[in-house]
């Protein structure tokens, strides 16, 4: 199930030109992608999710193409300090201390939990996941190639890249590197010549836990050296896409990009793709706010976690979006909207609905416009096309909207679960309104009012019709 002729019309925003292009890999029909994972010191949270959606859905767009994706992440497992420049504490240190952990210990834990985490949204898993651990080798390599090319210098902190041999270093960030102070960068390090000049290996923490041993001393890499190192070890000198979020791009992105051109003087990546921030309630997540939501909160608030896919497919990957429990309620009645309709469906038959799929192509081949692509499903299955064909339309698009419309009914009993709404509790709940019709047939309203009582504190709603009666869950039914 290929889309070709989606090929000729993909068009992607480029943090790079800010405009948007026509996607052309370099090497057709190869397309590789290199996304910036996660620093695996603490849970990920639903700010970190809707950047990694934006992943798979380049993934599952250029995949649905006809694209033969290589898909990249990388795990940061050391080197990540608590700011995104080199003050701080590496974040793995700090983490390995609040839980008593060994930082390898605490790695694997988080890492996992990042990877059950996404499952649960659906996410698919890149091709390749790297640690950075595991690839100190290549990180050594690229600052020789740096070091024999005359793009670093040594302070007591490290071996340093300079950004004054690199002249393009502000323009993918707009950077007005003029107004910089020497700010904390300098203050750790008085021997480094320009604030922007950033750290490849750090050799002046003797009680670091995870060192190495390399041509400089020993010690541990610098977080930007690692995504550079491992992108073009599995992916090539020049890459595709590039991902990640907003926050990457005035730091850690504009060091990939001058560390790495500088070591192969090619262009790094054709295309950045960046997604915008997720805040809280209006406000910026963090965890003196307590607003540092999980999957597992999502769960056992009642909510699918395909209802959070849902809410961020609702707005566009560029805009930025606000997380409320409100809105997260929302997405998931629309869900379960789109579930039921799918629940109704026979095996899929036939050919999809061309009028739809093509509208749908339109929209996810406009910088991945999953509003507009939801808008055409709904449509579609609100028409009067063969139950069939609407099964089949159904299972095209779902290949990039990953909303797992197949298990619709599945999927409905189990967020009837989250809700405490087990099969048992419906049974009892259609059970009473048995009762109540009798009541009512027998002009008992008062019995009648009572049941409906009782119905309500097992939490579905009575909807009385003509001359019969249904039930659904009350988070269901509008408040």
């Amino acid at each position: 199930m290929i889309r070709p002729e989606l090929k000729r019309i993909l068009r992607f925003y480029n943090t790079a030109t800010r405009e948007k292009h026509p996607f052309r890999p370099i090497a057709p029909p190869d397309v590789c992608v290199y996304s910036c994972g996660p620093t695996v010191y603490y849970l990920p949270h639903v700010g970190h999710l809707r950047a990694y959606l934006t992943s798979d859905l380049l993934h599952r767009t250029l995949t649905y193409a006809g694209y033969h994706v290589r898909h990249a992440m990388n795990i940061t497992d050391v080197g990540h300090m608590t700011s995104d420049a080199d003050e701080g504490e590496d974040k793995m240190e700090l983490g390995a201390r609040r839980e008593g952990k060994s930082p390898w210990e605490l790695a694997r834990y988080y890492e996992d939990a990042f990877f059950r985490a996404i499952a649960e949204i659906n996410i698919l898993r890149p091709h390749i996941v790297c640690r950075a651990t595991e690839h100190i080798d290549v990180q050594i390599q690229l600052i020789q190639r740096l070091e024999e090319r005359g793009y670093t210098y040594r302070t007591t902190v490290g071996v340093i890249f300079d950004t004054e041999r690199f002249p393009r270093y502000a323009d993918f960030a707009r950077l007005d590197l003029s107004g910089q102070t020497a700010g904390a960068r300098v203050a750790i390090d008085p021997e480094r010549k320009r604030p922007q000049d950033f750290a490849l290996w750090i050799t002046n923490q003797p009680l670091h836990l995870m060192q190495w041993d390399t041509p400089w001393g020993r010690g541990f890499p610098g977080w930007h050296l690692e995504c550079s190192a491992m992108a073009m070890h599995y992916l090539g000198e020049m890459i595709d896409i590039h991902t990640g979020g907003i926050d990457n791009i005035p730091v850690h992105h504009s060091n990939e990009i001058a560390q790495s051109e500088a070591a192969t003087g090619k262009p790094f990546s054709q295309c950045w793709v960046h997604s915008a921030f997720l805040n809280v309630d209006g406000q910026k997540m963090s965890k003196s706010l307590g607003n540092l939501y999980t999957v597992d909160d999502v769960r056992q608030r009642g909510f699918s976690p395909l209802a959070l896919r849902y809410l961020y497919l609702g707005s566009g990957y560029r805009n930025a979006q606000n997380f409320t429990w409100e809105a997260l309620d929302g997405a998931q009645r629309a869900l379960m909207n789109v579930w039921g309709l799918c629940a109704m469906l026979p095996a899929p038959n036939g050919e999809p609905i061309s009028e739809y799929l093509d509208a749908f192509d339109q929209a996810i081949a406009d910088d991945l416009n999953t509003s507009q692509a939801l808008a055409v499903l709904l449509q579609m299955l609100h028409s009067e096309y063969p139950s069939e064909t609407q099964a089949m339309t159904v299972a095209w698009m779902d290949r990039i909207l990953g909303l797992d419309l197949a298990s619709a009914r599945l999927h409905i009993n189990n967020t009837w679960r989250y809700q405490g709404l087990t099969p048992e509790i419906e049974h009892q709940a259609r059970l009473l309104l048995e009762q109540r019709q009798q009541a009512r047939q027998a002009k008992d309203f008062a019995l009648a009012d009572r049941l409906r009582s009782e119905i309500g504190q097992i939490g579905y709603k009575v909807e009385d019709r003509d001359n019969s009666s249904t039930i659904a869950p009350m988070y269901l039914c509008e408040r």
